[in-house]
């Protein structure tokens, strides 16, 4: 792989494993060549695009910029090899993939629709599940799933960051009165999402701020879709992702509680979309859908 490619690619992994040391073992390189490689990349951009830290390693505001572009060139570029092995003029065959059940009703369906308008040879294979999929064992060209990328073997490409807010319907906050602050939200009926795990608390945070909210659930679902619309219906307070409200709340649908806060991990970081692949490249038409998927929620504003 040519210099640039191989400090981009050195570069994109560290996003994606969020650690030195996994990108290393990933690529098959010592974590000094990883590191090296990084700071050549970022000597080169004269900006910092990584912050560092002994258990996080997080993008910069630069970062954040740079990497969308720097994904998008490792993926055109294989794109290129692809097609020069194959002599593939346009994508064909079957997508076989998994995604979160909240997707069935949220922004994949219109992606999907479009893409295959544009590529009549493709053929979609999905299955919705909330808890986590392998795409080896499934035999799946990819894995779509929210939060945070797990610490594997299998390579992770970045779709959308979001952030998560506390969430209740008009017909709630009229019963029960509209908390403000973290403090307010205590005697409040919480429903909960339980795959792929149950929490115990909450961390919000705002700016240097943080509070940890305690909780008792009111009510319990295994399923993003049944959590999103027992919101809508004034079961209780809901921690949703803000791409998958954003249309309820213009409708007066949801109203975001504690504006000024957000839920992130007990470390600080926000979740983000991401699919999960194995192998060292995925297949042309996968690729190309992932980007259009991801181009999706960029021009959404996710």
């Amino acid at each position: 792989m040519a210099p640039l490619m191989w400090e981009l690619q050195a570069f994109c992994s560290v996003v994606e494993k969020q650690s030195f040391v996994a990108a290393a073992r990933l690529l098959g390189r010592s974590p000094s060549a990883i590191t090296r490689a990084v700071q050549a990349l970022e000597e080169a951009v004269g900006q910092e695009l990584l912050r560092r830290s002994q258990k996080l390693v997080g993008l910069t505001a630069a970062g954040e910029t740079y990497y969308t572009y720097a994904a998008e060139i490792l993926a055109l570029h294989r794109e290129a090899e692809e097609r020069l092995v194959t002599g593939e003029a346009q994508a064909q065959g079957w997508i076989r993939f998994s995604a979160p059940e909240s997707m069935a009703q949220h922004r994949l369906p219109e992606v999907m629709a479009r893409f295959a308008q544009d590529y009549p040879e493709i053929h979609f294979d999905v299955r919705y599940v909330d808890v986590p999929v392998d795409p080896i064992a499934e035999n799946l060209d990819f894995a779509i799933r929210g939060a945070f990328p797990q610490s594997s073997e299998l390579h992770a490409f970045r779709l959308w960051a979001y952030t998560r807010h506390l969430y209740a319907s008009p017909a709630y906050l009229a019963r029960r009165g509209t908390p403000t602050t973290p403090e307010t939200l205590t005697g409040h009926d919480f429903i909960i999402h339980t795959a792929p795990r149950i929490l115990h608390d909450w961390t919000l945070r705002r700016a240097d701020t943080r509070y940890r909210l305690n909780w008792q659930a009111r009510h319990r679902v295994s399923s993003g879709t049944a959590l999103y619309h027992a919101t809508l219906q004034g079961m209780g307070i809901a921690r949703l992702a803000d791409w998958l409200c954003i249309e309820a709340v213009a409708r007066g649908e949801l109203v975001q509680l504690c504006p000024d806060w957000r839920l992130t991990s007990s470390a600080g970081a926000d979740p983000q979309m991401h699919a999960v692949y194995a192998g060292n490249r995925l297949p042309q038409r996968a690729r190309l859908f992932l980007n259009a998927l991801r181009e999706a929620g960029r021009l959404a504003g996710a």
